[in-house]
């Protein structure tokens, strides 16, 4: 199906399981793994004027994630994905926010909700240029990509990061009190908007014979997105509750599968709330930088598999025993770091073999 991923109906069975906390043959694993040298194509270099430039060119943009894939090995079960990248606030760039574009992969907008008057006339621009870039930036990646690899979503961050992104996470926070339910209404007016932006990709996406994927390279047949509210970390168990979880549950439900971003350990007071949501299917526990190694959060990954929810595991190649030692392979995802070889790549396949045969029969 995939010119760079031969065996992808195989990885698509081990996803279809893993989504149900079941195995086919092992967990679902992804790692990087650049191909030989001598091997690579060129990859195209940038020059452009500005940064701004370099990201919406379309062009360009496709004929780089052509290249990318093309220097990578798809071993396990990771996924040859390219999606349409303008940055994580690229929704609320389509109420207005102004954008702006760095040199190093970021982007980030500038507040335009001064005051809570003027919400009512918050509207999403369906002329917006970057929403018709996305588009543009679809399109490209799929004709690039025809046969060779598989174009997802873009990063939405629609809800509370959207609502943070309009009026400045600090002044949010404050809103949290003194304007809770002007936050509430302007919740679900957006949430509106994004399951209409989200239905037309989902639909461009369907009808030229991609699964649905994003940057959480994970594939469904239906819809499938990565909710998140990385303003969480700000709020009170209490507030997230009543002002953001209702959103997030109606969020679950409108998608098919849907997997959690939990970002960073303040977000963890909210995992018992995600974790009583019957509609959603796992959680990403991300832990953030300084506070890596797989060894401290254990009891996460217990709880969430204690929940009956599937998990993502961010981890090191060096961790892998400790791992299988620690959890039940049913319904994991690794994302493995630190992978050195092909070699190395291919005896923690059968590693992963070993350990989900083992807890076959344990079930037995």
């Amino acid at each position: 199906m995939f010119e760079f991923k031969p065996d992808y109906e195989q990885t698509k069975r081990r996803i279809d399981a893993f989504w149900e906390r079941e195995l086919i043959d092992r967990p679902v694993v992804q790692f990087y793994l650049g191909k030989p040298l001598e091997e690579r194509v060129p990859v195209p270099q940038s020059t452009h004027a500005t940064p701004a430039e370099r990201w919406l060119d379309a062009d360009f943009q496709a004929e780089l994630a052509l290249a990318h894939l093309a220097n990578c090995e798809f071993l396990g079960d990771t996924l040859p994905v390219a999606y349409p990248n303008l940055g994580p606030e690229v929704f609320s760039a389509f109420y207005g926010c102004p954008l702006h574009f760095g040199d190093y992969g970021t982007s980030w907008t500038e507040p335009i909700l001064k005051d809570w008057s003027q919400a009512d006339q918050l509207r999403l621009d369906w002329d917006s240029p970057y929403l018709k870039k996305l588009h543009e930036m679809t399109d490209r990646l799929l004709e690039v990509g025809r046969g060779k690899f598989i174009v997802g979503m873009t990063d939405w961050h629609p809800g509370g990061d959207a609502i943070a992104a309009f009026r400045d996470p600090q002044r949010l926070a404050m809103d949290m009190v003194d304007h809770v339910e002007d936050v509430k209404a302007l919740l679900r007016r957006i949430e509106a908007d994004y399951f209409r932006i989200y239905d037309m990709f989902y639909e461009k996406l369907r009808e030229a014979g991609q699964p649905i994927t994003s940057w959480t390279p994970l594939v469904c047949d239906g819809k499938y997105y990565i909710p998140s509210n990385d303003f969480s970390i700000m709020i009170s168990k209490r507030m997230f509750d009543d002002v953001f979880l209702p959103g997030i549950i109606n969020e679950c439900r409108f998608l098919d599968r849907s997997i959690y971003h939990v970002d960073g350990p303040g977000a963890l007071r909210h995992l018992d709330s995600l974790l009583a949501i019957p509609e959603l299917d796992a959680i990403q526990w991300v832990f953030g930088a300084g506070n890596e190694g797989f060894a401290r959060w254990i009891p996460v990954y217990k709880k969430i598999q204690a929940a009956k929810k599937a998990v993502q595991v961010n981890c090191d190649f060096s961790e892998l025993d400790l791992i299988m030692e620690t959890l039940d392979p049913h319904g994991v995802y690794l994302v493995m770091g630190g992978v050195p070889s092909r070699e190395a790549a291919e005896d923690m396949l059968r590693k992963l073999e070993r350990w989900a045969a083992r807890h076959a029969h344990d079930r037995r």
